[in-house]
């Protein structure tokens, strides 16, 4: 019985000391799976979240699982500038009517996607930048010497997206007798007037850049560059976020270094397009 009973306790002493070399290994192992797991990446730190525009050629694009434009390019340099590798960044489609509720609701860090800056938005979202100052402007035949801006589409055939104010403010303060043909997206728009159906398209002149510099588009269309407008395109953060200052001085950087002009040229260069040089590149306007 004694014989029976030092096996036993030399068993289960046997088995304590396993459990225990076992459980400290497991809990080292769940402190490198948060420290190192797949919030991070290979710059240190969590994921950002940022959203884009997937469906704007030369902007936003998405194309299976690469990510191209202007926006995104400009959105990567800030993302390093804070830290975040490129393998930390999580891509969000940021549709134009959800961008207030995703950044209020958590669904994004920041929005870099055509974001115009205006004091109806600045009461629920903030801004950094701005970035990018665009102006809508008009997209004709290459051949097209007749159309030099909004006042000479007088009985012309324009062509906008479904709902837009571009193609409103051409009617309200330009020409009334313009005919207006609406699509569901800009593309549909360019197709329209390299078929002849329309003699102009209009929206903001950095997205009909992209749009003309589309391999299928070059040579047949391009920007009037006569903007009537001013949109200044900021980076959408949650009100009163604490990034604001940061987003500012990446800009800056962006700006001086040379890689806004660069990241500009390399996604809407093939079309002619050249900005507002009174305008661009901005400076980023004073955080709130």
């Amino acid at each position: 019985m004694r014989a029976r009973l030092a096996l036993a306790m030399t068993a289960a002493a046997t088995l304590t000391l396993a459990a225990c070399s076992s459980g400290g290994g497991s809990d080292a192992g769940a402190d490198e799976t948060t420290g190192a797991g797949s919030s991070e990446g290979s710059g240190g730190g969590e994921s950002i979240r940022i959203g884009i525009k997937f469906d704007q050629p030369g902007l936003g694009y998405q194309d299976g699982s690469e990510y191209t434009g202007f926006d995104v390019d400009v959105a990567r340099y800030v993302a390093e500038q804070l830290g975040y590798a490129e393998d930390q960044i999580e891509w969000v489609q940021a549709p134009s009517a959800q961008r207030e509720t995703m950044l209020q609701t958590g669904q994004v860090d920041m929005i870099f996607a055509t974001y115009s800056i205006t004091d109806t938005r600045k009461e629920v979202v903030s801004f950094a930048g701005p970035y990018f100052v665009a102006g809508q402007d008009l997209l004709v035949a290459a051949d097209d010497d007749s159309i030099s801006g909004p006042e000479d589409l007088e009985g012309k055939n324009l062509c906008s997206v479904t709902g837009s104010t571009s193609a409103q403010r051409i009617k309200d303060e330009y020409a009334t007798g313009t005919n207006l043909l609406e699509q569901p997206g800009y593309a549909e728009c360019v197709t329209a007037l390299t078929a002849g159906q329309v003699d102009a398209v209009t929206t903001d002149d950095i997205i009909l850049a992209g749009l003309a510099a589309q391999p299928a588009n070059e040579g047949k269309v391009k920007v009037v560059g006569n903007p009537f407008s001013e949109e200044n395109y900021g980076v959408g953060l949650p009100l009163d976020s604490d990034q604001c200052e940061a987003v500012n001085e990446a800009i800056t950087t962006m700006i001086e270094d040379g890689s806004w002009e660069q990241i500009l040229e390399d996604n809407v260069g093939a079309s002619g397009y050249s900005a507002n040089e009174e305008l661009n590149p901005p400076t980023p306007a004073a955080c709130a």
